[in-house]
């Protein structure tokens, strides 16, 4: 698919089909550069094309790896889901992807002088180099040009950089995500593992951590308690993963929402079943399956919220009655601290996974307990809340 370089200098932007999701794409060797007339109803765009050059003056650059992607395809991916119209000027020596985006039109410019006069026909066009990195996802602004490797690391610790949420709880941000950025940068960007293989195999550390704490003995909960804040470090990889490669998907999303609220129902109940073992008290059998049903309750509601409010696969963002005010992911992006924050703090999976583990090495599993109720208890409450106020014609 190609789109006309009008000679005139004004381009009037893509025809709808250069528009498609990036799973619509077609080999750069079936591009041609040859004039095809626009329809006559071709929308305006609102955003000006994207001349990307991948010369000469580029090839050093283009071709090294960033978070697991070659700056080239990077750049290529970043202006795809920003919705760019790009034509692509090569001059041959830039290796590129075997695929690209239908948005993308390679022009061949194998003398200066054609760049020039591609340049010229691109009047408006944003420019910007295949050896550029942009850490900022959603933003062309700040690149940082590759040209070693030292800028190549330092491009790369600036990606990284950008998925330091304003979400993020203290737990999360100063000790589990040092370690996940560690994982995902060193090791998952070099291997072929996608985020959703990534989301599955953290699941699994997290049941067998699971499964141990429901043994009851006091070496395995501990070593179960390891294993649920290993998964808990392990479960920002695979959104880390996502982002680094423009790999994010609604099914990842809801994938990831799934699975942490599974692995915490499990470890309620285990947690019951590993103290009743270890003292033979049935009220803390009773305690662990009270905290997982009341969180099962409180999953079915809040997913139904979910699909009411079209807020994606993130429980996080749903609005609730009884709080008032927007979801908690805004409240915390914005800095807000106020009482919701805090009581929200002892409820994060990062939070309370790593208080478990300290309560088993403590020797008092059974605090686990109390606290799973301090969490599993106000969802609760705050899910009934919305179900009364459903019923009563809430919207």
């Amino acid at each position: 698919m190609t789109y006309p370089l009008m000679l005139s200098g004004h381009y009037p932007g893509p025809p709808r089909a250069c528009r498609a999701t990036l799973a619509t794409a077609v080999s750069p060797a079936d591009q041609t550069t040859s004039p095809v007339a626009p329809p006559a109803d071709a929308p305006v765009p609102s955003k000006p094309p994207v001349l990307l050059r991948a010369t000469l003056a580029e090839v050093v650059g283009s071709s090294m790896r960033v978070a697991g992607l070659s700056v080239l395809e990077r750049a290529i991916k970043q202006l795809h889901r920003l919705q760019y119209h790009v034509v692509l000027a090569s001059d041959g020596s830039c290796r590129l992807p075997p695929y690209l985006p239908a948005s993308v039109q390679v022009h061949k410019v194998p003398k200066p002088e054609n760049l020039t006069a591609l340049r010229r026909d691109l009047s408006g066009a944003i420019e910007v180099g295949a050896d550029e990195v942009r850490p900022a996802s959603g933003s062309l602004e700040g690149s940082i040009r590759v040209i070693d490797e030292a800028s190549r690391r330092r491009a790369e610790r600036a990606v990284f950089a950008e998925l330091l949420r304003g979400d993020l709880g203290f737990v999360a941000r100063y000790l589990n995500k040092p370690v996940s950025f560690f994982i995902t940068r060193h090791l998952l960007c070099r291997l072929p593992f996608t985020p959703n293989q990534v989301t599955v195999g953290a699941a699994l550390v997290g049941l067998i951590g699971a499964l141990l704490v429901a043994s009851g003995g006091g070496a395995l909960m501990i070593w179960g308690f390891f294993l649920a804040h290993l998964q808990s470090i392990l479960d920002g990889c695979d959104g880390e993963l996502a982002r680094v490669r423009f790999q994010q998907s609604a099914l990842g999303e809801w994938l990831d929402t799934v699975v942490d609220d599974g692995l915490n129902i499990v470890l309620f109940a285990c947690i019951g079943v590993g103290v009743f073992r270890a003292s033979g008290s049935s009220l803390a059998l009773a305690a662990g399956l009270l905290n997982a049903g009341l969180h099962i309750g409180y999953d079915v509601i809040a997913y139904r919220e979910l699909r009411l409010q079209g807020g994606g696969g993130e429980i996080i963002k749903v609005r609730w009655h009884l709080t008032g005010g927007p979801d908690m992911k805004t409240r915390l992006a914005k800095g807000k601290r106020d009482w919701l924050a805090s009581v929200h703090t002892i409820g994060r999976r990062d939070f309370f996974i790593l208080a478990f583990l300290v309560y088993a090495l403590l020797g008092v599993p059974w605090l686990a307990l109390f606290h799973a109720f301090m969490i599993a208890g106000p969802l609760a409450v705050v899910a009934g809340a919305q179900v009364v106020w459903r019923l009563r014609g809430g919207r």
